[in-house]
């Protein structure tokens, strides 16, 4: 299983890696969506936290395709030093998302975990899992049509992306037993206020290309930031900026699975599913 290193991967879509002072900027909040789990499902990696050259273009993806790191996971088990029960939403909402979470910093991961626990397979795109994460967890400023264009174009572009790498005609659905899920396992606090909340999210990436293909592991961790509104929690570009900002420079925490020593060495909290 692969924990896919810092420079990212050949085919990196081009909003990964966008410069931390203008990824919010000009209506960029789409990216932030993106962010969450279109880029994370595909590429992994820290999705949000590279530097870009002038002008805050991406960088070549080309430049960072040699070989990655391998990891296993070891065959004995470390418990967890830290375990959290994330509350459920009070309801779902017509896009089928959860809703509704806590005003608490629980429930603040809780609703990260919710925007970010994604599965494409059978005729669920990516287009499909992106905007139903656009509706419900964006904060209403950033709510405009440009930006569901932006979201929906480049999902759709990533969508294509994984068609091929599977040898599949783009817009088809998935044959049976292909999927690309991406669940969250673990976070790991950056800051928090009374309506703020910033974090570290771990993921578990799984791919599988057909029933009988090998199905392969990756993780990812990201950066993100929500703020209270109107009643709920949303992702907010200002505190995710500000996140990434207070971060720079900073020893990033291994991407290992909880039962790793290594999970409670970099202060890794694991997901307990709520009764």
């Amino acid at each position: 299983m692969t924990p896919v290193d810092d420079g990212g991967s050949a085919s990196s879509m081009a909003h990964r890696g966008t410069n931390i002072k203008s990824i919010w900027a000009a209506g960029g909040f789409a990216v932030a969506v993106l962010t969450l789990s279109g880029c994370a499902m595909f590429n992994g990696g820290d999705d949000n936290s590279h530097q870009a050259g002038e002008g805050g273009e991406s960088p070549s993806a080309g430049g960072s395709a040699g070989p990655k790191p391998s990891y296993t996971v070891p065959g004995d088990w470390t418990e967890p030093l830290r375990w959290a029960a994330l509350p459920k939403g009070a309801r779902t909402d017509r896009y089928g998302s959860e809703v509704g979470f806590p005003h608490t910093e629980l429930g603040a991961e809780a609703m990260l975990a919710a925007a970010n626990n994604t599965a494409v397979e059978d005729s669920t795109s990516l287009v499909d899992e992106q905007l139903s994460i656009f509706r419900p967890y964006i904060s209403k400023d950033a709510q405009t049509e440009q930006n569901a264009e932006r979201v929906e174009l480049a999902a759709g572009q990533t969508d294509k992306e994984l068609h091929r790498k599977f040898g599949l005609k783009p817009g088809s659905d998935l044959p049976p037993g292909a999927y690309v899920r991406n669940t969250v396992i673990g976070f790991k606090g950056i800051a928090k206020a009374d309506d703020e909340v910033s974090a570290w999210l771990l993921a578990r990436v799984t791919e599988k290309a057909s029933e009988t293909a090998k199905e392969s592991v990756t993780y990812t961790r990201t950066v993100v930031g929500i703020d209270w509104e109107n009643g709920d929690w949303k992702l907010s570009g200002t505190v995710t900026s500000r996140a990434m900002q207070e971060t720079e420079g900073q020893t990033r925490p291994q991407m290992v699975a909880p039962g790793d020593t290594a999970f409670n060495q970099a202060g890794w909290t694991a997901i307990r599913e709520a009764s």
